[in-house]
């Protein structure tokens, strides 16, 4: 059973006092916490890092709440998202919401209920994430904890990157994935290098699951990449 100690934590809140404050009380119900005090570090604390639940003040420097939402989301579907704001208008509400967040609460709270809405949040999300062990690509599993595309008695082993960047594209499957948001995802840089392996790896993607006519990886030019399957699982 997971407990509170499994659960990391990304906490974004550039009120120092403030943050420290929520930091301390959320440790001391047993979750692990990091802390960033701005946009920049928050996006970069978030792609260092596997957390289970992103906790982020709007009004941030160099990168606000809602824009660190929408990179997030361009990653990942799956992760709540919570905002904490003093903004009180449903104007803002709204964009928290369309911006891709699940939750909203307004300052000052209570640490009681920052709790109870943490729970909420993660108990709707493992409901779900706990049954994905792999994705079901037509005729192709592919699982995710060793690493293998599965057809029938086939079986072929992905190396970690391969595996990476096909989990990527699973998770968003039938949407494009902009390039340098794959490159900074998996490797944290868009270089030219990583550019060039990033093509050899999506080739190799390609010739692996060929073998089912259903799926197939589309580069679009000049954007990035799209895994076309018939099911959007």
């Amino acid at each position: 059973m997971e407990t509170n100690k499994d659960i990391k934590i990304l906490l974004v809140e550039d009120d120092t006092n403030l943050g420290f404050i929520i930091q301390d009380n959320l440790k001391s119900e047993g979750f692990e916490v990091i802390l960033a005090t701005d946009g920049e570090q928050a996006l970069l604390t978030y792609k260092k890092y596997n957390f289970n639940i992103c906790i982020l003040d709007i009004m941030l420097p160099k990168y606000d709440g809602f824009s660190i939402a929408k990179d997030i989301r361009k990653t990942n579907s799956n992760i709540p998202i919570l905002f904490l704001s003093a903004k009180t208008m449903i104007e803002d509400k709204t964009e928290g919401f369309n911006s891709g967040g699940d939750d909203y609460l307004t300052k000052p709270f209570s640490m009681a209920e920052l709790v109870l809405r943490i729970k909420s949040l993660l108990k709707r999300i493992n409901n779900i994430e706990k049954s994905v062990e792999g994705y079901q690509l037509g005729n192709i599993f592919f699982d995710l904890i060793n690493y293998k595309l599965i057809n029938k008695d086939q079986e072929k082993k992905l190396t970690k990157k391969e595996a990476e960047i096909l989990k990527l594209l699973c998770k968003q499957q039938n949407k494009v994935i902009e390039r340098d948001v794959i490159l900074k995802y998996i490797w944290g840089n868009d270089s030219y290098f990583n550019g060039r392996s990033l093509d050899v790896f999506i080739t190799k993607l390609r010739k692996y699951l060929d073998s089912d006519s259903s799926i197939s990886i589309m580069n679009v030019h000049g954007v990035g990449f799209c895994l076309k399957t018939e099911n959007e699982s």
